[in-house]
């Protein structure tokens, strides 16, 4: 049998995930005289060396092991845990080494049971020990030791000699990847179930889409027919101002929040040594093109490497993609994670499996062409720290960095500033529920299992998940810190892109309307009618925006406007419909002025004449999402990535100068130039 757990006794016990952030009394800047590489040793250095670093005496030289034992010291980590990730020694060779001095033996590749659940994989994978224990005999552990982990294992020997041959040493890295390739059909299974399974009300798993937009069409559709047919005139008057009071309160909330001024990130202050633990997923899907790009915008992140845990999440029949990782030589704290394609291929499956492979505490989710600020993780925490402990979730700012490739990745970069330099700040000052951006999210590791993760099934999962932390009573915060993303430069790209968002949108909103006596009571009636009109307006100015200039047309070429109407009716329902058409082009032209000038830009000409085309756009993606809702409503649209100029560029002069085998920080010049001219 294979338990999950570590043998009792004290010197055993795996301390919990710390997320006490909370900074210690004494210098707020401590973090600035962080070590960044090693170095000759303090000649104040105390000593002796801590018990990991004995198995390297005279393997290494005596300044070495100081250094790596003084920046152990700093940041709160195993000074061998400084070895690996400073490239003093291979991973192998430091288990080796330990192995060797403690007496132990290197457990063969495949010589453990394999999980016999996703449960046991997942523990296994969290705590690094794999318990083997045959019928009436004592168990025998294989521990993937590091840093502190080690330190108990040298108290538990010397407590218990005879431990040493039930015990087992294996690297940590080739340790996961052995549980992986063991139980990734198992990890995946349980994914793509876990949320239907604890809350099958809150997934997309248990929607029939049918169904649902059929109620929606009985209940709604049936009284507005039969008043059409009673009264044609005051049918459609009511149907079109009904539609416009959502509008027009989505527009009003977006007006409303060119009013508010957000203030700056504060400077982070936590001591380095208090960093916790942080895990980066990033899923990758035919992302090969990204990869050098993406390796070394990882590789610039201001955190110490010994804390952080990158996961590249990849199908693992993306051979590309995992041919495009191979050939580089990634750091120890980045490592491929396969995705077995069992349930749904989507990016939320991915993300729950490659969760249960996470060791932080803290968890962010990047996209495959992401740049995101270096100092991004450490200004989240400080969210968190003065957030308090009901902040949940902390989203960056999104910002496109390609706005000169094409006029739609213009429009896109004025779009994306309205949404998260104007309106996402204010909900978030406001204590509303946020729709998520599918990226730069950081969580609390422990609510995210709370509140069952991703859907695998939903594929706007990043809204979906917001509402649900909203529901459960979590906070969100947005910063000002900003990751720069990639823009779709053709109309066919970000056609397929927005098709997929809406139909999530919608997708979403049917999921938690099933009950809607229990949204309102979980989110309070003004945050879930605020949510209602977010979620729904877009969608609805969409559909009719059509409608409304066709109507615009037709009053142009009959050559009626501004003429007397027949009857009241006509008269409100043409003021209705150029108020809402007219609203909304200003509204958009607004928020995108305010938002762009926030990053000390302003939008081009072509970005507002162009308002109206754009907006056609959108209404062709809202009625294909609504199609493919009905015909295949789990379907994912790729979208595809690095094939904006600049990116091309800095892949190619990645590879040109080599440094693929090492993750290099990019420079920030031509992705901040390129975003600042939408």
């Amino acid at each position: 049998m294979v338990g999950d757990a570590r043998p009792a006794g004290k010197g055993w016990a795996k301390p919990r995930a710390e997320e006490q952030i909370a900074p210690e009394k004494g210098d707020a800047r401590g973090r600035r005289a962080e070590p960044q590489a090693l170095s000759a040793a303090d000649p104040h250095a105390p000593s002796p060396l801590p018990a990991e670093l004995l198995a390297f005496i005279g393997h290494l030289s005596q300044a070495e092991l100081d250094a790596a034992a003084l920046r152990a010291r700093h940041i709160g980590v195993g000074a061998d845990q400084v070895l690996v990730a400073g490239g003093r020694v291979e991973p192998a060779e430091a288990t080796g080494r330990l192995a060797a001095h403690l007496g132990l033996a290197i457990a063969p590749p495949g010589s453990g049971s394999a999980p016999g659940d996703a449960a046991t994989a997942e523990a296994m994978l969290r705590t690094g020990v794999r318990v083997d224990a045959a019928d009436g005999a004592r168990p025998r552990f294989t521990l993937a030791a590091r840093g502190r982990d080690v330190r108990r294992l040298i108290r538990a020997l010397r407590r218990d000699p005879g431990l040493a041959g039930r015990v087992r040493l294996a690297e940590p890295g080739a340790f996961r990847r052995e549980v992986m390739a063991a139980a990734g059909p198992l990890l995946a299974a349980s994914a793509a179930a876990r949320l239907a399974t604890r809350h099958p009300l809150k997934s997309a798993a248990t929607l029939d889409t049918k169904r649902a937009l059929g109620r929606v069409a009985l209940a709604v559709g049936l009284p507005f027919l039969a008043l059409l047919a009673l009264a044609p005139e005051h049918g459609l008057l009511l149907v079109q101002a009904l539609l416009s009071l959502v509008f027009l309160g989505w527009v009003s909330i977006r007006l409303a929040s060119c009013a508010y001024d957000p203030p700056a990130d504060p400077t982070p202050a936590l001591p380095v040594r208090q960093l916790p633990v942080y895990s980066v997923l990033v899923p990758l899907y035919r992302e090969a093109a990204s990869v050098p790009h993406l390796v070394a915008a990882l590789g610039a992140l201001d955190y110490p490497p010994e804390k952080l845990d990158i996961k590249l999440v990849v199908e693992a029949d993306d051979d590309a993609t995992r041919a495009a990782i191979a050939a580089i030589a990634l750091p120890v704290h980045m490592e491929e994670v396969p995705v077995p394609a069992i349930g749904p291929r989507t990016k939320p499956k991915a993300l729950a499996v490659a969760l249960a492979a996470a060791r932080g505490s803290f968890v962010a989710v990047y996209d495959a062409e992401d740049l995101p600020e270096p100092d991004q993780l450490r200004r989240a925490l400080e969210a968190f720290r003065q957030g308090g402990p009901n902040v949940a979730c902390v989203q960056a700012r999104l910002a496109a960095d390609n706005a000169d490739d094409s006029w739609i990745a213009a429009s896109f970069a004025a779009e994306y500033a309205a949404q998260f330099d104007v309106l996402l700040p204010m909900l978030s000052a406001l204590g509303l529920p946020i729709l998520l951006g599918g990226t730069s999210n950081h969580f609390r590791r422990r609510v995210l299992d709370e509140v069952g993760g991703w859907d695998p099934f939903n594929v706007t999962e990043d809204a979906d998940l917001g509402i649900r932390l909203a529901r459960a009573g979590w906070q969100t915060r947005v910063i000002a810190s900003t990751t720069f993303e990639e823009a779709p430069v053709t109309p066919r790209a970000w056609l397929g892109q927005r098709t997929r968002w809406l139909k999530g949108w919608a997708q979403t909103l049917l999921v938690h309307l099933r009950q809607p006596r229990a949204l309102m009571e979980d989110l309070g009636t003004g945050p879930a009618l605020a949510l209602l009109v977010l979620a729904a307006g877009p969608f609805a100015a969409a559909l009719v925006h059509p409608f409304c200039v066709a109507l615009l047309l037709a009053d142009l070429v009959r050559g009626v406007i501004g003429l007397p109407r027949g009857s009241l009716a006509e008269v409100l329902t043409s003021a209705l419909t150029f108020t809402t058409l007219f609203a909304g082009y200003a509204g958009t032209a607004a928020t995108a002025f305010v938002g762009l000038r926030r990053r000390a830009r302003m939008p081009g000409l072509k970005v507002v004449l162009g308002i109206p085309f754009y907006w056609m756009l959108l209404s062709a993606a809202a009625w294909r999402a609504l199609v493919e809702l009905l015909r295949r409503p789990h379907h994912w649209q790729k979208t595809e990535h690095g094939v904006a100029r600049h990116r091309v560029a800095q892949a190619a002069a990645l590879r040109r100068s080599g440094s693929m085998g090492v993750a290099k920080r990019l420079p920030a010049g031509p992705a901040h130039a390129a975003a600042a001219k939408a």
